[in-house]
């Protein structure tokens, strides 16, 4: 009897210890796909924050970003961290503020007329400082096979800024010769056959980086040229939305070819991940570069557009869908901005975040997994010490001569504060009661004000952010005070007519 007892008892333990060899075994296999989620980062350019069908449009047609979005999580309060594209790209790369990277413009030379700028601007840079470790260099670094699809924008090459595979980014901020070949010598466009539209050659892309790395995990950021000018309509769609009636918000009809052929792509890309069995293992994340293109879009009730830092300018689309951990159907109206990604992508990727390099958002997780509903006080920031023109149209901007003047900006809770540096204006605006921006209670709240604007001095000292003080010799205040008198008149004609 004893005998039996030993051999069951040998037995147990040779078993015991079999599954725990096991067990070390599958510990020390490398990383395969499955293990590590797959992430899809679809960013779009100069879209704005109603042009999908779930946010509101009436015109524009997105029934794959719709379909999307409804299986994650949305957020109705995300933000750019700049009103136009270089700096809002350098913020999302880096994980830092503008006045650490120091791109605060496209380009570094003044914009607009000389003689209708008071303050000398503050340069900056143009080129993202190749020290710095992007969050993709971090997801290089735990296995992921990365790829960079669309503009760029922040160097000539953006390989050497942790990515594997770079079609079409340049440090070209628009589609080279529009949005039908030829591109010239652009990566992986050189050979593009005539009449292929430039949103779909970059699905194709995609699709193929997908199939090619399906055995281990990837993150493909599919930055889309798309919707930034040129307007060049995919031809095909022209008579579809010709023939569609106008919407009241919405009727730009090349704009909406352009927008659907995004949407088709999503869905030939989403049409893969389902036919490799990628779909439960992929994140897709959403977002813009910032807001909508005025002359064609509308962001409405927001006020503002491209290039200004009223809601219209700074406030995007956003979602995140990730299959077993975001539940379907939800939404988010806590405050987030484009710091927040870099600490997001390396928590979803396991990938740790630099020692010596500053990063100024948070990781979005906890909102996304339902952990949390708030940050609590968490202040977000925007610093602009330099000058957009104005387009020709001008009548949510602060005067018709330029979308936005130098500037700083803070956003905690309801409440959002603007400084103007040319003549100290300060604007306050409540945002639970008055999302427009039409009311400012600057004068009537003075004491929130001065708190607002104590926490976005101190924030200013705190990453060194330079402030315009210079006056600018150029400026004539008479031709200021004219052009601002013709501008109107046009506007007064163009109406009446």
């Amino acid at each position: 009897m004893k005998r039996k007892e030993d051999r069951q008892t040998l037995q147990q333990t040779l078993f015991l210890g079999a599954i725990l060899m096991i067990v070390l075994a599958w510990a020390i296999v490398p990383a395969r796909a499955g293990e590590k989620p797959n992430i899809l980062f679809i960013y779009l350019d100069d879209f704005g924050w109603r042009d999908t069908g779930y946010m509101g449009s009436d015109f524009y047609e997105t029934p794959h970003l719709d379909k999307l979005a409804s299986q994650g999580m949305v957020f109705t309060d995300a933000y750019s961290c700049a009103a136009n594209c270089a700096p809002a790209r350098a913020c999302l790369l880096s994980g830092q503020y503008t006045p650490r990277h120091k791109i605060f413009n496209v380009g570094t030379r003044p914009r607009g007329n000389a003689k209708h700028r008071r303050l000398e601007h503050i340069p900056g840079k143009r080129t993202l400082d190749p020290s710095i470790e992007t969050w993709a260099h971090r997801l290089q670094g735990v296995g992921y096979t990365t790829a960079t699809m669309g503009k760029w924008h922040l160097s000539d090459n953006p390989r050497p800024y942790g990515f594997d595979v770079n079609i079409g980014g340049t440090h070209s901020g628009s589609p080279p010769n529009g949005y039908y070949p030829p591109h010239g010598n652009v990566p992986g466009l050189e050979d593009a056959p005539e009449g292929e539209y430039l949103t779909d050659r970059l699905t194709k892309e995609a699709v193929e980086f997908i199939r090619a790395n399906q055995e281990r995990p990837w993150a493909l950021y599919l930055t889309h040229f798309a919707v930034h000018t040129p307007l060049d309509a995919k031809k095909e769609l022209l008579s579809k939305y010709r023939s569609k009636p106008e919407g009241e918000l919405h009727d730009h009809v090349a704009m909406a070819t352009m927008i659907q052929a995004v949407d088709d792509g999503i869905g030939r890309i989403q049409t893969t991940l389902e036919e490799l069995g990628l779909v439960k293992n992929t994140v897709v994340i959403f977002y813009s570069d910032n807001g909508g293109y005025g002359p064609a879009t509308d962001m409405a009730p927001l006020k503002g557009y491209k290039g200004t830092y009223y809601e219209g300018g700074i406030r995007v689309p956003f979602f995140v869908k990730w299959p077993g951990v975001v539940e379907p159907g939800t939404k988010s109206d806590e405050p987030i901005i484009g710091v927040d990604l870099y600490p997001t992508l390396c928590e979803i990727a396991g990938a740790p975040m630099p020692e010596d390099q500053p990063l100024d958002g948070v990781s979005l997780l906890p909102l996304l997994r339902g952990d949390i509903d708030t940050f609590g006080k968490r202040p977000i920031f925007w610093h602009f010490p330099a000058y957009l023109q104005s387009y020709s149209v001008y009548d949510e901007q602060r005067d018709p001569l330029f979308r936005t003047r130098p500037c700083s900006i803070i956003r905690l809770g309801k409440w959002k504060l603007h400084q103007y540096f040319e003549d100290g204006a300060l604007e306050l605006y409540n945002l639970a009661e008055d999302i427009g921006e039409t009311t400012n209670l600057a004068e009537e709240r003075p004491a929130k004000t001065q708190m607002l604007l104590s926490r976005l001095k101190a924030w200013r000292r705190q990453v060194k952010a330079p402030v315009p003080d210079e006056p600018n010799p150029d400026f004539d205040a008479e031709a200021e005070r004219k052009a601002i008198e013709a501008m109107r008149e046009r506007a007064a004609e163009s109406d009446k007519e």
